[in-house]
């Protein structure tokens, strides 16, 4: 195995782990947003690399299409009441879905292009579903976790975004975020509870030259906590713009 194909070796983050029930859609949907900032962040440090495969990315982003397209399905099964923000989350995802398939046929800048902005759809379709569900106050709608204040909901509603990056220096610990500000206190109380997981050195450096940041994600737990209190703005928290794709070798080439 390559380490191309090792970047882009990605789990199916919408089938159940052994002993664990399955996650609900919204969950899912959140679990397979953080999958495709994975996927990004892989495209975006794959300058290191000498000679890249494009059948490894090729596969991440079919396998995305179609975890996105099963996530679809399984709302379907839901059968909620038909409601314009539904039908918006529906095809929304219906064209993440499309362009994740169409990112494998493309060389690395363009594939990077297509599934720049598939986290924040994701994450946004995620918060109509479960607003619809709450307002319709549908039997499939899960109870609030009453853990999660505010601070420690507008922290994980930015983690999956995939805004949120963590960094050491001089023995001390940065949060850095494209969006809101995520206090290290909070994400350290979400650590400590299971909710996120730190990858190390999977982002792409702040700055040319520097080194790789460590991703904060979700947990199979975090999501399902962050599913069932999740809104399109969250609470103490402005939206933010998502993160624009870090310049890849490929890309200055085709600049040049």
């Amino acid at each position: 195995m390559t380490l191309s194909d090792a970047l882009f070796d990605v789990p199916a983050p919408t089938s159940p782990a052994e002993g664990h029930a399955p996650l609900h859609p919204v969950a899912r949907l959140l679990d397979l947003a953080g999958e495709y900032t994975r996927h990004n962040d892989a495209l975006d440090v794959l300058d290191d690399l000498s000679a890249p495969d494009p059948a490894a990315y090729a596969r991440s982003a079919q396998h995305l299409a179609e975890q996105t397209t099963a996530v679809i399905n399984a709302v379907a099964e839901l059968r909620l009441f038909d409601h314009a923000n539904l039908t918006a989350a529906l095809i929304r995802l219906k064209q993440v879905a499309f362009l994740a398939d169409a990112a494998g046929h493309h060389d690395l800048p363009t594939s990077r292009e297509f599934t720049a902005f598939a986290p924040d759809a994701v994450v946004d379709s995620a918060a109509r579903i479960a607003a619809h569900q709450r307002r319709r106050r549908s039997g499939h709608a899960p109870e609030p976790d009453d853990r999660l204040d505010a601070v420690q909901q507008a922290a994980l509603h930015e983690i999956a975004l995939g805004h949120v990056v963590r960094t050491r220096s001089q023995g001390r610990d940065y949060v850095r975020s494209t969006g809101a500000r995520v206090p290290i206190g909070a994400l350290r109380s979400l650590e400590a509870n299971g909710l996120t997981a730190r990858v190390p050195k999977s982002a792409p450096p702040a700055y040319v030259g520097g080194g790789r940041q460590d991703r904060i994600r979700l947990s199979r737990a975090g999501a399902a906590a962050l599913a069932t209190v999740i809104a399109r703005t969250p609470a103490g928290s402005a939206p933010g713009p998502p993160p624009a794709p870090t310049p890849t070798k490929a890309t200055n080439r085709r600049r040049s």
